[in-house]
């Protein structure tokens, strides 16, 4: 996957359209990816010691990794990768520039 922990992207397919985040988890042998604060489900908890009330909580569900596109200076852009003094680099398609 060209997409790591920590990029922001863009959901470009679903209920939350056009809504950008930041990724907090990426699960690649299921090709999925897990966005801050977007793909919000409703989850049923029953008490716990952490938790006495209980009740119902609201959690990010994962997303399939290509319903997402990496967000560059505002722009959404595909991402390549090119051989620079012997190490592989992620770059913008869009812009060319470098990818931390």
């Amino acid at each position: 996957m060209k997409i790591k922990k920590g990029d922001t992207v863009q959901i470009i397919t679903g209920k939350d359209k056009g809504k950008t985040g930041r990724i907090i988890k990426v699960h690649t042998e299921k090709q999925r990816v897990v966005v801050e604060g977007l793909n919000m489900v409703s989850k049923h908890q029953r008490p716990t010691q952490e938790n006495p009330q209980g009740g119902i909580v609201q959690t990010e569900a994962s997303i399939h990794h290509s319903n997402v596109m990496l967000v560059d200076k505002n722009k959404i852009t595909r991402v390549g990768y090119k051989l620079e003094k012997g190490k592989k680099i992620r770059y913008s398609k869009k812009s060319g520039g470098n990818l931390s």
